[in-house]
């Protein structure tokens, strides 16, 4: 979240649905290289500025809003909610895997989120996780008057 309270966001192509979509940053730990560097708020913040090109600011909070469970009709995986705030752009910009066909980055209001949301723009389930994460604490309101 940025000081004025814009959410950023990555536009990506997503093989399997044949779409570029709006998302939240996310990524995984990798066991390998992740095990000596830190920990799961490193990580977090280490894909922030990989796929966003931001990084916090100076005085800046990770926030941690819970873990969630990503399907758990077949797996036992977690993932993990944070909110970032304030960022700023880094110096570096984005360092981005080619693989991870990042498209765009945007940041956007609480309102256009909202908007996007109701228009079916936002539909994958971490972005619709963390948006009602962040409603639930107060971080961020979606009312749209």
């Amino acid at each position: 979240m940025t000081r004025e309270g814009k959410i950023i966001l990555i536009r990506q192509e997503r093989i399997p649905v044949r779409a570029a979509i709006w998302e939240m940053p996310a990524g995984q730990i990798d066991e390998a290289t992740d095990q000596d560097t830190g920990t799961i708020e490193a990580v977090a913040l280490r894909e922030m500025r990989e796929e966003t090109g931001f990084e916090l600011a100076d005085g800046g909070e990770l926030i941690s809003l819970g873990d969630y469970f990503t399907s758990p009709g077949f797996t036992d995986e977690r993932g993990y909610f944070f909110l970032a705030r304030p960022v700023r752009p880094s110096a570096e910009g984005p360092t981005r895997d080619e693989s991870e066909s990042i498209l765009d980055c945007q940041a956007f209001s609480a309102h256009e989120l909202s908007r996007m949301i109701d228009a079916n723009e936002i539909r994958d389930a971490n972005t619709l996780g963390i948006c009602a994460r962040l409603v639930a604490r107060g971080l961020l309101s979606l009312d749209r008057e």
